[in-house]
């Protein structure tokens, strides 16, 4: 049997990579620069979980491509996605050249969306300031790794977090005592702690570090995150509903979810 060429081989890499930031908006990091194929994921993803990105809102980030898209193929991308049932309303920070983009599309930039991926690996250069004169270049420093949240002692919140209020835990760790209902939503930039049924959100590690996790008594949560890696319920094996459960990102980024012993 003769072996396939490798370009006709199908190809099951997705061309965009989903993140949630601090305030649960979801970042669109496009990795291919396919409109039709963009459109289709986030199809998926609004038919598995509809509650959640149905017209949900959606930054678009233009960072991992070589080069920025055209005025008529950002616009296509929008509408496509707007056709998809989901509400692009940004562009994340980018070069000048992306702001210009943003500017045409009638989009504003939002630059916080971005920091969980530099935080990650990559380092923005910083704006000069006026009255430094130019240093002679010095040896790249290795990339940044995520260092855990220490600032601060932890955040302790005892009462029940009802639909539509938010808890944020800034540069801490949080703790729930009590219920977090549906469309209630938990974030911080540590780990999170729930000690009562989880049926909302809860993102952790807000601002990109990777070695938060979750820990609740009673798992049913529409979503949880952590450093922008995320799983919805019907993503979650029915053995580990309503039952007490860990939730970590192992060496690969991969969202792992298991039982408290």
């Amino acid at each position: 049997m003769a072996t396939p060429h490798p370009a006709d081989l199908p190809n099951y890499e997705q061309a965009g990579e989903l993140k949630f930031g601090q305030v649960g908006i979801a970042n669109l990091r496009i990795r291919t620069l396919d409109v039709a194929q963009l459109a289709a994921e986030m199809r998926e993803r609004v038919e598995r979980a509809p509650k959640l990105f149905a017209r949900a809102a959606v930054i678009l980030d233009f960072g991992g491509l070589m080069q920025l898209p055209d005025d008529g193929t950002a616009k296509a991308l929008v509408a496509a996605l707007e056709g998809a049932g989901v509400h692009p309303v940004a562009l994340a920070y980018g070069t000048p050249e992306n702001d210009a983009l943003a500017e045409r599309l009638g989009l504003p930039v939002l630059a916080k969306f971005r920091s969980q991926y530099e935080r990650a690996g990559e380092t923005p250069a910083p704006e000069p300031r006026a009255a430094e004169r130019p240093t002679a270049p010095r040896e790249p420093s290795p990339a940044p790794v995520a260092t855990p949240v220490e600032s601060e002692p932890g955040l302790v919140h005892a009462l029940p977090v009802r639909s539509g209020q938010q808890v944020f835990a800034a540069n801490r760790d949080l703790t729930v005592l009590a219920p977090i209902g549906a469309g209630a939503e938990v974030v911080a930039d540590g780990s999170i702690h729930v000690y009562g049924a989880l049926r909302g959100r809860a993102l952790a590690g807000a601002s990109g570090f990777a070695g938060a996790r979750i820990f609740c008594r009673e798992f049913h949560a529409e979503l949880v995150a952590i450093a922008g890696q995320y799983k919805v319920l019907d993503d979650v094996p029915k053995a580990l509903h309503g039952k007490a459960v860990q939730i970590w990102l192992d060496n690969n980024d991969i969202l792992q979810i298991q039982p408290l012993a």
